[in-house]
């Protein structure tokens, strides 16, 4: 088949799960002899790992990036010879109806309510979003969720039934701490770790609350770059301000991302709202005990592997955090549960084909 898939920024990419997930599958299906072309946001044109990258063009503006390169990826796909138009998140699923009207086969993956996140909340944004949810809705011949909830949303709010395809769990293999030694002073089970975007419905300034307060010599890891989020970062730092163990690396890729997982005491994702966080399905594969708030996004995801806290209370996370710190016992513990929750996980081949399934 030929498929197109637009709605991403750039690839390769760690820069979020959208990005992570589209790098995975159009890469697998390359290797099963499909023919890919990927329309990002920006970037080179050019071949990686059997994929076809085609730029679509951006004028440096966040806000509007996203809506005019979805555009233009669309009306691109309208006139191209794809056999299928794969559209990831809502907001890009706004202009499913042009590849649609043109009579193209049109299959979108809803990578997470993203109308609710807070950032969008009272904007013409968060509108343009929900629309594209809508969209999505009436045009697109199969919608794809990553989570049981979001397909219940989907079936009582929409009256329109989705597929389940959870991400992938890569493989991953633990390697000994170089880097973060050398850059930040951080050596095997000497810090906790939070993993991911710096955006308010990670919940990341509950942790910085409830870390604070917890008598320990080790430090904590906030990794991970903005996303249109500058003042929020800012009350992060502002949160962390005379606390030495809080340290910020800023987007971490590569081998310092590696290091990162492999050497870390506990993961926590203390988030309010998910898809289905490929941060946590990283942090276990490598092994981690893993700390998560108790969304059915978070639990679906790890089931009884992981450890969790009510959403937004930082009094039992804080109660957890020491409580972990504390008992090496309970950590190993966890571990090893990770360890047995990553034989049972479906690898990205699977999901390409389980999406191949929905193309056919």
């Amino acid at each position: 088949m030929k498929i197109l898939m637009f709605g991403h920024k750039t690839i390769p990419s760690c820069l979020g799960g959208v990005e992570m997930a589209v790098g995975e599958l159009s890469k697998h299906m390359a290797q099963k002899g499909h023919e890919v072309i990927c329309c990002g946001r920006g970037g080179k044109r050019g071949i990686w790992q059997g994929v076809r990258l085609v730029p679509m063009p951006v004028l440096g503006k966040a806000g509007m990036d996203a809506v005019i390169s979805s555009f233009l990826a669309a009306l691109f796909s309208a006139f191209s010879d794809a056999d299928v138009v794969h559209i990831h998140a809502e907001g890009p699923a706004f202009w499913c109806w042009i590849p649609k009207l043109a009579g193209k086969r049109v299959v979108v993956t809803t990578h997470g309510l993203d109308w609710q996140r807070e950032k969008w909340q009272g904007s013409l944004a968060q509108r343009y979003i929900h629309w594209g949810e809508k969209m999505a809705v009436r045009f697109a011949d199969s919608i794809i969720v990553l989570s049981s909830n979001a397909q219940r949303y989907f079936r009582d709010t929409c009256s329109r039934e989705t597929v389940r395809i959870p991400n992938g769990v890569s493989e991953a293999k633990p390697i000994p701490a170089v880097e973060i030694t050398q850059q930040y002073g951080l050596e095997k089970d000497s810090y906790l770790l939070f993993l991911g975007r710096l955006v308010p419905e990670k919940g990341i300034h509950y942790l910085i609350e409830a870390f604070r307060d917890v008598s320990t010599e080790k430090k904590l890891v906030i990794a991970g770059g903005t996303s249109g989020t500058e003042a929020y970062v800012d009350r992060l730092k502002e949160m962390a301000a005379g606390d030495d163990r809080i340290v910020f690396t800023g987007f971490a890729d590569g081998i310092l991302r590696e290091e990162l997982y492999s050497n870390a005491w506990v993961y926590v994702l203390p988030t309010d709202l998910e898809g289905m966080p490929l941060s946590l399905l990283e942090a276990m594969a490598y092994g981690n005990c893993c700390l998560t708030s108790d969304i059915p996004e978070c639990t679906e995801a790890t089931g009884n592997a992981g450890l969790y806290f009510p959403k937004g209370n930082v009094a039992q996370l804080r109660n957890i955090l020491k409580q972990l710190c504390c008992d090496p016992c309970m950590v190993v513990q966890y571990r090893e549960r990770s360890k047995v929750w990553r034989k049972d996980q479906p690898g990205w081949d699977w999901v390409a084909e389980r999406t191949l399934e929905q193309y056919r």
